[in-house]
């Protein structure tokens, strides 16, 4: 069966390196591109970090990789997230300059172009703010209509938010970029903390990740994921009491992608708040009447199957580097 296409927009910190190796190792995805945001980091060490971890994957160098928004719709970007991802957004770890460099089209441009190329089979994975997707809805509202679906790590619909109490960072950090994507028709699932603070990773899975990756050529990525997972560890014990485990946001929305069978949803009309003062970033939907819907806009992820997840994370992270084959093409 054919790898399902997809465009990954990361703010490459320690997650979405792992969310990207994961990308670029599954036999079952065809990267069309990656595409990079603020968040995290800078638009500009984002796009570094993306590179980088794209030589070390050992993927096929044709991935085009393009820059994409440096700040949300309206405001300032907040700067870096040093206390989870340290300054350089991969827990201070050092990888070789990459060699390639990004594309000159910028990230919206790139999005609205391979969708009209090839209308109804790329799906859209953001693990970071939409900013660049609502930039392209922008530039042409027909795409939301070409893309075959938008899979994005966002959001929080009965769990508490992890930057406020009611707001998810990714939204929280361009809510009127995620009000808009909302609104556009674009067929979405919503992947957010209610299955990824189940999507844990613990101990002894790191240990099996290492084992299962001993081999030859193997040590530059297994020092690389190693070295990051023990930053993340240290730093949700640090700052989120999370002892032992540790949540694979963007990890996971990479697989649901893939495979939908790993959670389950409901559907919902999902709202975005981008005004209030204490509220600013909150995915609300009218619970009271959820399952009287006569509008839906997204499919919002609410169990994972865990351990399934966690198998299948490991094994393609794990797996011996790809040979230079096709995956995509600018």
């Amino acid at each position: 069966m054919a790898a399902a296409k997809m465009i990954l927009d990361v703010d490459t910190g320690i997650d979405d390196a792992l969310a990207l190796l994961f990308a670029l190792k599954s036999d079952e995805i065809g990267l069309e591109g990656i595409t990079t945001v603020f968040g995290n980091v800078s638009a500009e060490q984002a796009t570094r970090n993306t590179l980088a971890v794209l030589e070390l994957s050992g993927a096929a160098e044709d991935i085009p990789v393009a820059m994409g928004a440096a700040g949300p719709l309206f405001g300032e970007w907040g700067g870096t997230v040093e206390s989870i991802h340290d300054r350089n957004g991969i827990g201070g770890y050092e990888l070789p300059e990459p060699k390639k460099q990004a594309i000159a089209e910028f990230a919206p441009d790139f999005i609205v172009r391979k969708l009209n190329e090839q209308p109804g089979e790329i799906t859209l994975v953001f693990v970071g703010r939409l900013t660049n997707l609502a930039i392209a809805l922008a530039k042409d509202p027909t795409i939301a209509s070409k893309a075959k679906r938008l899979v994005l790590m966002g959001g929080a619909l009965y769990a508490p938010g992890n930057v406020t109490p009611v707001a998810e960072a990714n939204i929280w950090g361009d809510p009127e970029a995620a009000h808009r994507v909302f609104e556009s028709g674009i067929p979405i699932t919503m992947v957010g903390l209610d299955v990824t603070m189940e999507a844990v990773l613990r101990d002894e899975d790191v240990r099996r990740f290492k084992e299962l990756a001993a081999g030859p050529g193997q040590e530059p990525l297994v020092r690389f994921v190693d070295a990051i997972l023990k930053y993340y560890f240290e730093a949700y014990e640090q700052y989120n009491g999370c002892v032992g485990r540790i949540p694979m946001h963007d990890p996971l929305a990479v697989a649901v992608a893939e495979d939908p069978s790993l959670v389950d949803t409901e559907p919902h009309y999902i709202a975005i708040e981008t005004k209030g003062r204490l509220s600013a970033g909150a995915t609300l939907s009218d619970r009271r009447k959820a399952s009287a819907f006569t509008e839906i806009n997204a499919s919002v992820c609410v169990r994972v199957d865990r351990d399934r997840f966690v198998d299948r994370l490991l094994k393609v992270l794990a797996a011996q580097p790809l040979s230079a084959q096709m995956r995509g093409t600018d």
